[in-house]
């Protein structure tokens, strides 16, 4: 799922252009989450890019604030954190320095940063992901895709139960994950789900896809 702006999705369904007013009547005391994509600095990336995550960030920051009328945040889950509190924080920093004053600044407003991961299913999912990397020939690469796919099933698996069970009646929560992920994931019906995806999530894709046709072309 990719878009622009706020999108609020009940159960999937898509609804664009929400202004303050329609945010609001949509709260009425039920569960809501707000989903961001993660997207991740690169050490080695070139300034443009690293200009394009900053500024996104910047309008992540931006267009949750808008949702507050909706619902503050009370909760806040990351993908690949298992800890929780300071050290989620601090591994936070270390994975994804621009995400962290995101997250540091919705603590500091009183939400408490919960794991999202369980570090016995994330870490054997981490990695296949690894092994996906290194792998040489075609034979041991569809072995390990079939080991990565079964271990990411469990992990979204569990992702989908701490959603639903760490959310309370009326509490809206923060939700960063790989947008791959967060298509996969069946939120609960009860729950109301807005997909925060600033404008400049398209230019960090074509980025991406720009690179790729580079080395298709060195290739």
């Amino acid at each position: 799922m990719k878009f622009s702006s706020i999108t609020y999705a009940p159960n999937k369904k898509v609804l664009l252009n929400w202004e303050k007013k329609s945010l609001r009547e949509s709260s009425s005391g039920k569960r809501k989450l707000y989903c961001v994509p993660s997207v991740y600095p690169l050490k080695a990336g070139d300034d443009a890019y690293n200009m394009l995550i900053s500024t996104y960030w910047d309008e992540v920051v931006q267009q949750i604030e808008k949702l507050d009328v909706a619902g503050k945040i009370k909760k806040i889950f990351c993908e690949s954190i298992y800890a929780q509190g300071e050290e989620a924080l601090r591994v936070l920093a270390a994975v994804n320095e621009r995400a962290y004053p995101v997250v540091r600044k919705k603590v500091e407003e009183g939400a408490v940063f919960l794991p999202l991961e369980k570090e016995e299913i994330y870490l054997p999912f981490l990695d296949w992901a690894n092994c996906l990397g290194v792998v040489r020939t075609k034979e041991v690469y569809v072995n390990i895709v079939s080991f990565y796919t079964e271990a990411n099933n469990r992990r979204l698996e569990h992702i989908r139960n701490v959603i639903e069970t760490d959310i309370a009646e009326g509490e809206a929560a923060l939700l960063i994950i790989a947008d791959e992920d967060l298509g996969r994931i069946q939120f609960p019906r009860d729950m109301e789900v807005f997909l925060v995806t600033p404008p400049s999530y398209d230019e960090i894709s074509r980025w991406f896809s720009d690179k790729m046709q580079e080395r298709k072309g060195t290739g």
